[in-house]
């Protein structure tokens, strides 16, 4: 049998379980594959992205990041200093929080009442960490992942959509945090309507150099485990998705926080993990830092 490798530069990870889940299906209904040419392909989506005008959503670019001073490094608590241009090693520290589940829905409840996704409520957390974590520092830009299936003729596209885009924000530090949750809810919403500009193009208008920039190297991620069976059945043969906790990492940035959110797990709602580059951050430092973390919890 021929064994293909996916790269993550092709797909993302809603690609990879419509891609498994169509092939499980034809593969037991043992019908042969169509290849339909009237339906849309990621093709189609990359020409018409090309046509889209861009002009509303450059202007939003431009003021988002109206000021911003790319050579302003977040004050992070770091061991060792490297510049932005130096190459990583990719070594990871990491540090895990799993959550009891009073704190996870105390977590959700929130959410659910001031009526913000778990995702708009762990970063307006995380920007609340790194006003402390910074000694006040108070303009925050980091970047987080977006979907970016904006259509519903892309739900169930296979392709590379997911993009990676500077979420801004000033701290005012006499805010309480239901305000900073107010702003980032609203950041969001209006990041949302223009997802689908290309970091390309904000990194060329700003004339940012991609490898130096600073607010690529600190990253937020939030993922949603399925709520269905992850289990592929092939026959009389069954496959098991692995939990994304006995996946090794590596340190794709300086500085990652990335939550897990699992619904249908009884002990294990809502868990958290910081990813920082061994470059910069000793284990020990890391402990600290996810122990400072869990206070605000």
């Amino acid at each position: 049998h021929d064994f293909h490798q996916v790269s993550s530069v092709v797909i993302d990870q809603l690609t990879f379980s419509i891609f498994l889940n169509g092939l499980c299906n034809t593969y037991n209904s043992n019908i042969a594959w169509l290849d339909n040419d009237q339906s849309l392909q990621y093709i189609d989506y990359s020409i018409h992205e090309r046509l889209i005008d861009m002009t509303p959503s450059r202007e939003f670019w431009r003021s988002q990041l109206n000021g911003f001073n790319q050579e302003c490094r977040l004050l992070l608590p770091v061991d060792r200093h490297c510049l932005q241009s130096d190459q990583r090693s990719g070594y990871a520290s990491i540090a895990h929080i799993s959550f009891d589940n009073e704190v996870s829905m105390s977590f959700l409840d929130y959410a659910s009442s001031h009526q913000v996704t778990p995702f708009q409520l762990g970063l307006a957390t995380f920007y609340a960490f790194l006003f402390k974590l910074t000694y006040r520092q108070n303009d925050l830009c980091i970047s987080c992942h977006n979907a970016n299936r904006y259509r519903t003729e892309l739900q169930n596209m296979i392709g590379m959509f997911v993009s990676t885009l500077p979420y801004r924000i000033q701290v005012d530090s006499d805010c309480s945090f239901d305000e900073l949750v107010g702003h980032v809810r609203e950041k969001c919403l209006s990041i949302l309507e223009h997802s689908h500009y290309p970091l390309q193009h904000i990194l060329r208008n700003f004339h940012f150099d991609q490898s130096t920039v600073p607010f690529l190297q600190t990253v937020f991620d939030f993922i949603t485990e399925s709520s269905v069976n992850d289990q592929l059945t092939f026959d009389d043969v069954s496959l098991q998705r692995i939990s994304l906790k006995r996946i090794s990492e590596v340190a794709k940035f300086d500085f990652t926080l990335k939550f897990i959110y699992n619904p249908i797990s009884n002990d294990n709602l809502l868990s958290c993990r910081f990813i920082c580059s061994r470059d910069l951050f000793e284990d020990a430092t890391l402990t600290k830092m996810i122990q400072r973390f869990q206070y605000l919890f």
